[in-house]
């Protein structure tokens, strides 16, 4: 397990990495234009209920999640949680690293006050489903759905 692993927010400045560690989550998205993520960042950077976390070896992002933790008027008004786009540079995988970021999010979330955080993965692979177990969540307690727009006509 590498031990000079920090878990911390990803900083502004931080952006082209975080694209660059994004190509190892979706290999085929493609590019956005400089500007457009430019403003988005922006936009991410301002939102106190949104948390992307990276995990630094030697000042390289090398990991990283996002939390957003979401306002809810039931559950005595706690907001829920959800992580999405977990991912490892490949040559740091298999450390532990993206286990202890995960259980920071959820540490995150606890702090903000969240009753529940969930997380999906398209993922069928038992050693992926044992990962996110072994970071602390439970399968097969929900049955999770996913909706897709419609491609529009022209």
């Amino acid at each position: 397990m590498n031990t000079d692993f920090i878990y911390r927010k990803v900083r502004p400045d931080e952006l082209p990495a975080l694209l660059s560690l994004y190509r190892h989550l979706h290999p085929n998205d493609p590019e956005i234009a400089p500007d457009e993520v430019s403003s988005l960042w922006d936009r991410i950077q301002s939102d106190s209920g949104l948390f992307y976390f990276g995990g630094d070896v030697g000042g390289k992002l090398v990991s990283t999640c996002t939390l957003a933790v979401i306002p809810n008027l039931t559950r005595n008004a706690r907001p829920y949680g959800l992580i999405e786009n977990v991912v490892t540079h490949p040559d740091y995988r298999r450390q532990g690293l993206a286990t202890r970021l995960l259980q920071h999010a959820l540490q995150v979330a606890w702090d903000e006050g969240c009753y529940k955080v969930m997380l999906m993965t398209g993922s069928k692979e038992e050693a992926t489903l044992r990962f996110y177990e072994g970071a602390g969540f439970l399968k097969g307690l929900k049955t999770g759905f996913i909706a897709y727009p419609k491609p529009r006509s022209r």
